[in-house]
């Protein structure tokens, strides 16, 4: 069984829950055609492609002035975690969410959304927004499956960087 708690200084030994590899399958290609956002996949044909994103030093302080930190445990080890901030906009916006993958595809991120969504609810937030990267193909399934839709693209993120061609779908859920 799986419980989904609040990080504080009990338990903020989850902040260290290392990222591990998650598989790159695939491209969800997005355009903006009369005001309306449209989407398609693009499977890769080599499913073997990786991408492990470097670990965070997340510091709980830090974390609680502007937001929280949600953490799954499956007894007392962490297998998921998820890190929010306020913004401005009245949306509250996920800036980590990363599930072990041994634990992955049991709907822990959902019971991770599912929580910060009534946290979000109960402090006034109208809605919760995110970014992916066009190539992770997991992430971009998840987030428009769990009810989000997308309301932005940037094409230039990573124009000098190691990443670079890869694009950021942002994402929006309004409660």
């Amino acid at each position: 069984m799986i419980r989904i708690e609040r990080i504080t200084p009990n338990n903020q030994v989850a902040l260290k829950l290392p990222n591990e590899p998650f598989a790159l399958f695939g491209r969800l290609m997005v355009s903006r055609i009369d005001g309306k956002w449209q989407f398609h996949e693009v499977l890769f044909d080599n499913s073997k492609q990786t991408q492990t994103f470097p670990n965070e030093k997340y510091d709980l302080a830090v974390i609680e002035q502007n937001g929280f930190a949600l953490g799954a445990f499956a007894g007392k080890t962490c297998v998921g975690l998820a890190i929010f901030e306020n913004r401005w906009n009245h949306y509250l916006y996920l800036s980590d969410l990363k599930v072990v993958a041994a634990y992955r595809r049991k709907k822990i991120a959902s019971q991770l959304m599912d929580k910060a969504t009534k946290l979000a609810k109960e402090n006034d937030m109208r809605g919760l927004t995110t970014i992916a990267q066009d190539n992770n193909l997991g992430a971009n399934r998840f987030y428009l499956h769990y009810g989000f839709e997308i309301g932005g693209l940037n094409t230039k993120n990573y124009q000098f960087t190691k990443q670079k061609g890869k694009a950021d779908i942002y994402y929006y859920l309004d409660f």
